[in-house]
C-alpha cells in the first residue's frame, strides 16, 4: 500500500496544464466564485433584507481573519498581565486596573475595551470591568494561559510564512523548544533540554486526559503503556479512573526521571514502572494489555509513525489494544484547528503533521494493526480518538 509522504498533501493537486474534464460541480463553484468576488454582487447582497444577514456575517468572518493576529495580541496582554486572575477577584474600574496593572489609564481603556469586543471581558455596574465569557472559560482551564503564553514562539517564527513553507526560513523557536524533533539522538538530551517541554505538555494534558478517559473507559484493562508518556499527567489521571490497573510509561530518558519523581509525589510509585529510550529504535517494555499514544503520533513524520507503531505492534499481546488520541481534521469542527493551527505548528516544529482518521488507518495497517475504529470524544476539537487491534 502507499502511505501519504511526510512533505505532501494526502489530496494530490491537479496541474494547471491538466487536460481533465471539469465536472458540472466545478462550473457551479467557479460561477459562485465570480459573483461573490464581484462588488456590485457585494453591494446588492448587503442590501436585499434576505441576504443582508448573510452578507454581514460572512464580511465579519473574512474580517476576522484579516484581524486574528491582533485578536490574538489583545489576548496576550490579558494573559501576560494576568488580568483575568485580578477580576476574578472583583469587578474593577479602568483607575483600579490603571494601578494594579502598572498601565497608563488610557492604555488600561484601550485594552478593556478591545477585550469587551472579544467578549473575555464585560462591563459591569458602576463603570467597571468583570470577566467575559471567554474570560471566564479561560481563567478554568489554566492550560490554556500556558499555551497563550508558549504562543510568543509561534508568532515570531510565523512573520514570515512564505520562507517557512519554502523551507528558506531560519532555525525557528519551536524547533529549538522541541529538541527531540530534528535531534539525531534525543534520547542523549538532558533535563536542561526537555524540562520546558516537559512542564507545558503537562500542564496542556488536563485539556484531554478526562475527555480521552471518558471515550475508553480503562477498567477493562489490567495494565496501560504509555508511549511518550511525558512526567505522566495522562497515566495519573488513568490511575483515578482504574483503582486497580498497573500503569507504565515510556519516554526520553531525561523527561522518564521526571514522571517517576512525580509518581513519587502523587503517591503512585508502587503502581506505575518507568522504562526510557528512544521509541523509534529501542525495543518498548512488553505487559501491557493497551498502548496509547496521546498527542504523540502528529509530532512525527510518516516514516517515522510508522517504526513507533510496529515497534508498539511487537510490544502488544494480540488480544491489546492501541489507543491513539490527538487533533484529527476531517469535520467542519476540526478542520481549522488540525489543519490550519497545527498543520503551521508543526512545520515550524520542524516534523510531524496531523492525519485524518483514513489516513491513521493506512498507517496503522502497514504496521501490522486492522484500519482502527474512530470513537467519540467529548471535545474533538482538542482530541479525536481511535482504537486499533493488532492482526496476525
Amino acid at each position: 500500500m502507499t502511505v501519504v509522504g511526510a512533505n505532501h498533501s494526502p489530496v494530490a493537486l491537479r496541474s494547471t496544464r491538466d487536460s481533465s474534464p471539469v465536472s458540472w460541480p466545478d462550473h457551479i463553484l467557479a460561477w459562485r466564485d465570480k459573483l461573490l468576488a464581484s462588488q456590485r454582487f457585494q453591494r446588492w447582497a448587503a442590501g436585499f433584507p434576505l441576504t443582508r444577514k448573510i452578507a454581514e456575517n460572512r464580511a465579519k468572518t473574512l474580517f476576522d481573519l484579516c484581524a486574528g493576529f491582533v485578536y490574538s495580541q489583545v489576548l496576550l496582554a490579558c494573559v501576560q498581565l494576568g488580568l483575568f486572575d485580578i477580576l476574578a477577584e472583583r469587578p474593577h474600574t479602568a483607575v483600579e486596573l490603571s494601578s494594579r496593572l502598572a498601565l497608563p489609564s488610557a492604555a488600561v481603556t484601550r485594552l478593556m475595551m478591545a477585550a469587551v469586543a472579544l467578549q473575555l471581558v464585560e462591563h459591569r455596574s458602576g463603570g467597571r470591568f468583570g470577566l467575559g465569557i471567554h474570560g471566564a472559560a479561560l481563567r478554568g482551564n489554566p492550560a490554556i494561559a500556558d499555551m497563550i503564553a508558549h504562543h510568543v514562539m509561534l508568532y515570531d517564527d510565523l512573520r514570515d510564512p512564505v520562507a517557512l513553507l519554502r523551507g528558506r526560513s531560519p532555525a525557528t523557536a519551536l524547533a529549538a523548544y522541541w529538541p527531540y524533533a530534528r535531534s539525531a539522538q534525543p534520547d542523549a538530551l538532558g533535563d536542561d533540554a526537555v524540562a520546558a517541554y516537559s512542564t507545558l505538555m503537562s500542564s496542556s494534558q488536563e485539556l484531554i486526559a478526562q475527555d480521552v478517559l471518558d471515550a475508553w473507559p480503562l477498567s477493562r484493562h489490567r495494565c496501560l503503556l504509555d508511549v511518550g508518556g511525558g512526567e505522566g499527567a495522562f497515566l495519573i489521571a488513568a490511575a483515578a479512573r482504574a483503582a486497580d490497573l498497573h500503569l507504565m510509561l515510556y519516554d526520553l530518558p531525561a523527561v522518564a526521571a521526571r514522571a517517576q519523581a512525580r509518581f513519587a509525589a502523587a503517591g503512585l510509585a508502587h503502581r506505575a514502572s518507568v522504562a526510557s529510550g528512544d521509541f523509534l529504535q529501542s525495543p518498548l517494555p512488553r505487559g501491557a494489555d493497551i498502548v496509547t499514544l496521546v498527542r504523540v503520533l502528529h509530532d512525527h513524520d510518516d516514516n517515522s509513525a510508522l517504526a513507533l507503531l510496529r515497534n508498539i505492534r511487537a510490544a502488544l499481546p494480540s488480544d491489546g489494544v492501541l489507543l491513539i488520541a490527538e487533533p484529527m481534521p476531517g469535520t467542519a469542527a476540526t478542520d481549522a484547528i488540525g489543519d490550519a493551527y497545527f498543520g503551521f505548528y508543526l512545520l515550524a516544529m520542524g516534523s510531524g503533521r496531523t492525519r485524518r482518521a483514513g489516513e491513521i488507518a493506512q498507517l496503522l495497517r502497514a504496521s501490522g494493526f486492522d484500519g482502527g475504529c474512530q470513537i467519540a470524544t467529548r471535545r474533538p476539537l482538542f482530541a479525536g480518538a481511535v482504537i486499533a487491534r493488532p492482526v496476525d
